[in-house]
Formats: structure tokens, sequence, C-alpha cells
């Protein structure tokens, strides 16, 4: 659901019965996994989004109504090619489809996207270079015309603009593809960019030659036969603000992942704009020594290879661009030391100049005002005319001038190009992650929607993440979020350099907001010490009390000696929910709101174990025998006791009340195993680990390890979906707050609204423990980076059973609760790990592992010991807090705490 400027709350629902069916107990959807033949297959692996969007096609697929046309709404920069990639092998897999025509509006993109399909050459290809599903070879091969007869286990792609579908549908041509070809053979249409294709409907009225009648045409071309063309949009950007697109698409979106969200997830840059009334040639050598800066940061901080930082120059029409082009070259030409140095005092003495990142680039050049003679040297070498990229050429020839390939490998190391001059042509399409500056050349600030609307879109792609290697490690997430120093944050910021004029930059946020692209003014912003209370450090607490986590150890082979070691609970009864494939039976025939009933499958043998297993690339025994050490063979896997123990399995399949056995196909009763065995794939491969956590906790410090530290609050001045989770700096020094141990707490609502709870209890608490009650905000700020952070987690230990008898899957990597509660009294020093979590559905179950850690602690502290020795010691955990306590988190704690010491 999504609001638009009237606050109208709009309905997708397909969406909303994707999220119902995610939790309906007898729903075939809840608990589906994407296929593993699709991870297998692909160069990237899907992130969970990608994931969630696959699960609600085929939800979606699974109706008694299948929609022929979805649509997936998805932020720029999200990977939609990726998705596309996995969506083209899931309709061959599992719908048949072998055509698949892709489709948009721009030779650029084309080309992009025949360097991610079907170019297995490019460094760019999205499929793996050898394609195996079902133990067969898979071919992909590009056509300009759908072949008669398909041939077997081949894919075939055709790519082209729409305008060139549309011209050869509407212009008959001999030897192009007309209506009727698109009648002999189902295809699966991929139309990215999707905004484009409503011209008609925007108009409100019927054009026989638009683009969008020529993909309607493609896709009804085959509405009389039993396989339907199918087609599937993808867009970051539609209008659901005009009535006609929102019911042309409201019941087509299959799934929305907006762009606050991307942000948020910290799969982009941070966004930050400089506003300035500075001439075109100042923003320029602005541009310039931000950029340089930024490269020597990253070599300081020990990024591994070429970091090379783009500027786009961006103007609103050619003849300003290449006028631009000519002041940048003039303005490096003429650079020398002495003149370097009286504009960076100039520009510190301009009170308008309040840009945190300059503010470090001048100080940075300021200090090595003796070296500045070779760094105008390099900058003149960096940003040499033949480092120059100008992609403005007016005949519209750009491609066939060979600049496509160097816009689209800005970030080789084999690329030199520092600066791209530019107008819109590249505002779609073009996916350069290593640009970090845009800056805005106008002779006037346009003010209307539709301009700053553009620079929007512009600045959502530059926001692309850059993943640079450091420490060993190349992060396709920001890492630096949280970090007080903006050295570090420079390398994970896109800065937008633009005028300084009220009602366009009114406009222009209106647009960001539109988007839903969080970003704020590049203004001084500098970290706020957190400063642990005087009145704290004089308890007892303080001074000789401790904070405990467990201690991990090695993890040797034999330990792996069954499938519950790796957190899956495999039982003789095996117990599931019937998939109905292609059925005319959709997923609500067999919910809650239909009578079902439990059947067992007496056909069900080891045979179809063993077949399920030869369809799953991951059980072939070089890569199992990987996760399982002990494994001897595939026999002993299939029908050993410790493992599939197939021989003495039995199946029990829920279906609607009306089926008996004889209406369960062998097809349907493989594909359930085949799931089965699919999610004891990903169980496997993660459970795999070579060091765990143990029930021995250490005692660390209090007055060693909670000290001061220093935090920044994010400033964004853009509303958008995720504004209620913004964070702000609180003051705890009032006598309400004296259990607070820090002087402010720099948290979101959510942390916040914990504070307040405890806050309401704090009285009661210590009429039962007296004064020695605190709250402590265990920071990642306080010892980022450092050994310390890493002693103070927490692991899984034990056999990890919750409460139900299910089994928790299992993670190697520790967590950091972000708040411990300290209470002591007489006899007993409490120590409870509290989690607030904001987020539900799908992403809420992926950390539920940590929730089940914290209350194994509860419900095993008469397995812990202390390395202390400390007999005194109740370390426990509680659920996750979320929004208004909706698990009774704070109120079941303070019971528990109040009716006794949890003995």
């Amino acid at each position: 659901m999504v609001k638009t400027k009237k606050n109208q709350i709009l309905q997708f629902p397909l969406i909303e019965e994707a999220k119902i069916e995610e939790t309906s107990l007898f729903s075939a959807h809840q608990g589906y996994e994407v296929p593993s033949y699709i991870d297998e297959n692909l160069h990237h692996d899907l992130r969970y989004y990608q994931q969630a969007a696959i699960r609600n096609y085929h939800y979606a697929l699974a109706k008694k109504l299948p929609p022929q046309h979805v649509l997936f709404n998805m932020s720029t920069g999200s990977g939609k090619t990726d998705l596309m990639a996995a969506l083209i092998l899931y309709l061959y897999k599992e719908q048949g489809y072998q055509n698949f025509l892709f489709t948009v509006n721009t030779n650029s993109v084309l080309m992009k996207t025949r360097d991610n399909l079907v170019d297995q050459t490019s460094e760019k290809y999205l499929f793996d270079k050898k394609l195996v599903i079902d133990g067969q070879n898979i071919k992909i091969k590009e056509v300009d015309r759908f072949v008669r007869q398909p041939q077997k286990n081949t894919i075939y792609i055709k790519l082209e603009s729409v305008q060139k579908v549309s011209d050869d549908l509407f212009v008959l041509k001999e030897g192009k593809m007309g209506l009727e070809d698109y009648e002999k053979s189902p295809v699966a249409i991929l139309a990215d960019e999707a905004h484009h294709y409503s011209a008609s409907t925007k108009k409100e009225k019927t054009d026989e030659n638009t683009w969008e009648s020529a993909i309607n045409k493609v896709l009804r071309a085959r509405d009389d036969k039993e396989q339907k063309n199918i087609l599937l949009e993808f867009t970051a950007t539609v209008d659901f603000d005009k009535e006609v697109i929102y019911e042309k698409y409201r019941d087509k979106v299959v799934y929305r992942y907006p762009l606050a969200n991307f942000m948020q997830d910290g799969y982009s840059k941070q966004v930050k704009r400089i506003e300035t009334s500075a001439k075109d040639c100042e923003k320029m050598l602005n541009a310039v020594l931000l950029s340089q800066f930024r490269k020597y940061r990253a070599l300081a901080e020990g990024v591994k290879g070429t970091f090379k930082p783009v500027i786009m120059f961006k103007s609103p029409k050619v003849a300003i661009s290449k006028e631009t082009h000519q002041l940048f070259n003039d303005v490096i030409a003429s650079l020398t030391a002495d003149e370097l140095l009286k504009f960076i005092q100039h520009q510190q003495l301009l009170d308008s100049n309040d840009s945190s990142a300059l503010e470090l680039a001048y100080r940075y050049y300021l200090k090595n005002k003796d070296r500045l003679d070779m760094i105008v040297r390099e900058i003149k070498h960096d940003f040499d005319p033949r480092n120059i990229l100008n992609a403005n050429d007016a005949s519209g020839n750009m491609l066939e001038k060979g600049q496509y390939e160097a816009l689209n490998t800005l970030e080789s190391p084999n690329n030199l190009y520092r600066v791209v001059f530019a107008v819109a042509k590249l505002t779609e399409g073009w996916d350069v992650l290593n640009l970090y500056d845009i800056v805005r050349i106008e002779k006037e600030a346009k003010t209307n929607r539709a301009a700053t609307m553009v620079e929007a879109q512009l600045i959502g792609r530059g926001a692309r993440y850059y993943p640079f290697e450091l420490s060993g490690k190349r992060s396709f997430k920001r890492r630096f979020d949280d970090d007080p120093s903006n050295a570090s944050l420079i390398l994970e910021t896109l800065h937008y350099h633009t005028m300084n004029e009220p009602q366009y930059l009114k406009q222009l946020r209106n647009s960001l907001e539109q988007m839903d692209l969080p970003t704020g003014k590049d203004e001084k912003n500098p970290p706020i010490e957190i400063k642990v209370k005087p009145t704290f450090k004089r308890t007892d607490v303080y001074k000789h009390g401790k904070i405990y986590y467990n201690e991990t150890k090695a993890v040797e082979d034999s330990y792996f000696d069954s499938l519950k070691k790796y957190g899956i609970d495999h039982k003789n009864d095996v117990r599931r929910v019937l998939y109905f494939g292609t059925r005319e039976v959709g997923y609500k025939d067999i919910s809650g709101e239909t009578a079902t009933k439990e059947l067992y499958v007496e056909r069900f043998d080891a045979r179809f174990v063993k077949k399920a297993i030869q369809k799953l690339e991951f059980y072939r025994f070089s890569n199992l025998k990987k996760y399982l050490p002990l494994l001897r063979s595939m026999d002993e896997f299939i029908y050993g006791k410790n493992w599939l123990n197939a021989d003495e399995l039995k199946l029990y399949l829920t279906v609607p009340i009306e089926f008996s056995a004889k209406d369960i196909t062998a097809n349907e009763v493989l594909q359930v195993v085949v799931d089965l065995l699919a999610e004891y794939a990903r169980k496997i491969s993660s459970g795999y680990v070579k060091q765990r956590g143990t029930n021995r906790f250490i005692g660390y410090p209090i007055k060693e390890y909670l000290s001061n530290y220093k935090k920044r609050i994010p400033q964004m001045d853009t509303q958008t979906l995720l504004t209620p989770q913004d964070i702000n700096n609180y003051d705890m020094n009032d006598a309400d707050y004296d259990f607070y141990v820090y002087e402010k707490a720099i948290v979101n609502r959510l942390e916040y609204s914990l504070i307040e709870r405890i806050k309401g209890h704090i009285a009661e608490l210590r009429q039962k423990y007296g004064k020695e009650v605190y709250l402590v905000r265990m920071d990642e700020q306080m010892h980022r980076g450092s050994v310390k952070a890493e002693r103070l987690k927490l692991h899984q230990f034990g056999d990890l059973t919750r409460r139900d008898g299910t089994l928790t899957e299992v993670h190697l990597q520790g967590f950091q609760p972000d708040f411990i509660l300290l209470l002591e009294d007489e006899n007993f020093y409490f120590q409870i790990f509290i989690e607030p979590k904001g987020m539900s559905g799908e992403r809420f179950e992926k950390e539920r592992w940590k929730e089940d850690l914290l209350l194994y602690l509860t419900d095993h502290q008469a397995e812990i010991e202390f390395e202390d020795g400390a007999g005194n010691v109740k370390i426990s955990g509680v659920k996750f807090f979320t929004k208004d306590d909706g698990q009774h988190t704070v109120s079941n704690l303070v019971n528990t705490l109040l009716k006794e010491n949890i003995h």
C-alpha cells in the first residue's frame, strides 16, 4: 500500500493477498522457498527483496485466475535485471516458456541488457557460464525472430526497442516479426522502464499505433490458446497519483520496493545536496577538489585497487553543456598551486559555504600546503581533456562513436575517464556505480515539476553503491553509516551540487519526496559525544560490575553427524501442504477459508526422494560432501538414520476436504519432496560453520567496556515512507532518566519507546531491587572495528530447540542486542538482553534466530557457566520489542521480575 499526495491509501490486492498467504497455516505459499536452481545458475546471489518479488509472483501465478500482466515497481539500482534473469529461469522451468521478448525505450538500456542476458563474454553477464537445470545443460540464444520449432533445453531471447516492436507490428515489412509470429508459440514479454508504456491510458483514449497498444497486441495474440502470452513490466517510477494509471495497475502490482527502503537497507550511497550561489567555474573546481579528496581518502583508508570517483556535469541543453565543457578545460589548464590556495582560503571565508564535505577537503589541502604543486599536477593529469567524456552528440550517434562502452565501464581500472558531460539522455539505463558528484549547470532555475523530477531520477541513479574492497572484503552495502568520521562517510556519499534558489529547492525536495528518496543538505554535522553519566561512574555496578557474553569454540567435523546439527527438525512423519502447480486450485482453496484434511500418501517411498535429489544441483555428492564432512556415500545420506532415513519416511499432505488419495498425482508428490529438500539444502549450507557459541560466559568489566563514544544524527529533510524511524538526540540528564547510564540517547523512535516504557516501571523495580536498576544502550559505535566489539556479541549454543519444539536455523555470526537491563539485589545480579525490532513479515522471520537465542538464554539458565566462577549471576533474554510493545515484551518482563528473582 502507498499514500498519494492527497493522503489517500492505495491498495494493491496481489501484494496484500500474498502477505496474508505468507502467514496462513494451510497455504502452500507459506514457507515457499525460491527454487535452488535459480541461485545455482545466477552470477549474483539474490537479495532478500528480489527473493520476495519471486515469491509474490509465484503466489500470483498459483491463483485461480493467474494474471497475464504484472508490474514489479522497484527502486532504481535495486537489481531489476537480476530479477529478470531469475524470472526467465523460473518461467522456463515452472511454466514452460522458451521465448522471451525484452523491450525498452532506449538503445543504451537495450545494449546494456544484451551484456546482462545474452553476451557470455561480458563482465556483466548475469547467468553462470554453464547453465544447468535438472541435470540438463540449458542454452541461451539471442534471436531476431522466434523459431517455429523451439529446440529442447533452449531459452530464446529477443532484445528489441519498443519503437522497433511497434514499427514491425504497424508497418508491415518482409522478414520482420508481425503479429502472427507472436501467435505461434507462447512469449513472455519483459518490459523495462514500463512507465513509458501508458500513453493511451494517460490520454484516456485508444490510439492504434502507440507503444502501449503494440505491447497489448503482443500480449493478447494468444488469448484463444491454452498457454497465453504474458507481460512482466518493470519500473522504478509509476505515477499512481493519476487515477487512470492507478486503475490500470492496481490489480497488477505484484511487488513494490521503494527507493526509501533500498536506501534504508544500505544498498545505496547516502545522498547529500551542496547548495551554493557560486559561479559555474567555482562549482566545477569545488567538485574536482572533492573528487580528488575522495581518491586520497580511499588510499588512506586502504581501499584495494583503483578507486576512481567520477563527476557528472549535468546541463539542460547540449549548447550549454558544450560551453561548460570548454570552461572546465580552461579552469584545469590555468590552475596553479598559488591560485588553488587563494581559492580555498576564499571559499572558507564565505558565509554561504557550510558544506561539511568541502570543509574536510579544504582542511586536507591546507594541511598539505607544501605539496600543492604536486597535487595540482595530479589534478591536471587526472582531469586532462583525454579523461573527459562528452555524451552530448547532437546527431544521436553516440553509440556508434564507441561512447556507450566507455559510459558503461567507468568502474573498470582500464577506463581513465573522470568526468562526464551530459544532458537528460543518461537519466535511464545508466548504471555506473562510481559516480560521486553530480554538478547542476544551468543559467536559471527551472521550478516546474517535470524538470525537478528528471533531476530527482538522476540523483536516484547516481546513488547506486560502489562495492569497493576494504580490509580484504568487498561489501555491497554501506559500512560507515554510524562512523563518526566524515572522512569515511565521503566514500559512501553522493553529492549533488546545485544552486541555492529557494523556490527551486522547494520543488526539488518535493520531487525527491515523491520518489521516496531520503536526502539532506550537506551541512556541518559534527558527531555528538555521548558520555557515561558521572553518577553512574560512582556506583558499585560501574566500578565492580561486569557484562557477560559467551565465548566461541572451534567445531570439529565430528560434530556434524546428523541433520539436527544443521537446525533441521527432520522427522519420519513428513507433514506438508500439497503444491498444486498449474491446477485450477488456488491458494485460497487450501486456506483457513476452506475445510481441509490430512491424507496419508501410500504410494510415497524412497524413489521419490532419489528422484528429487537428482533434480537439485546442491545434492551432487561432491558438493554435499563440503557441508557433511562425515558423509561416506549418497546411499548413507538417503537411507542413514541420522540423515533422510528414506525407507522409514511417511508422507502426509494437507488437502481440501473433498480430495481423495487418487486425486494426488505422482508429479505433485515429487514436487512436495523437491521443495522439502530445497529447504534442507539452504539450512545445510548455512548451518555448516567452523565456530559456534558455547554455554561458557565471560565477564567483561563494565568500567572498561562502557565508555564515552561519538555518534552523528542523520540529517534528512525529505519526508519518506521511513520517516517514522528517524533518529533523534534525547537528553537523558533529567532525574526521571537516572536509570539510563548515558547522558544522551541517539536512538530511533522504536528504541526511544522502549526507554519510555521501562521508565514507567523503574519505581516498582527499585522498590524490589533497590536503586541498582540500570538500562544500557549497547551502541556499535562504542568500540567500532575493535577487538572489544567482537567480544561483546552473543552466539548460538546448545541444540537451539524452540519452546514449541521446532529447531531454529543455525547462524554463525554473533549479534549484539541493543539494550541490557541490569538489576542487582542482595542475592543476584541480573543481566537481561533486549532487542527492539521494527520490521515485520519475511524480514522479521529472517531475524527470528536472534529472538530464539534470547529466549534460549532464559530457558537454559541452569546450563550457563561463568569463567569467573560467579554463582550469583542470572543471564536472560526476552522477545523482540516491537511497535507499541506488540509482543508484551516489557510488561511480561516486569511482571516476571516483580514476581520472583528468576531463581
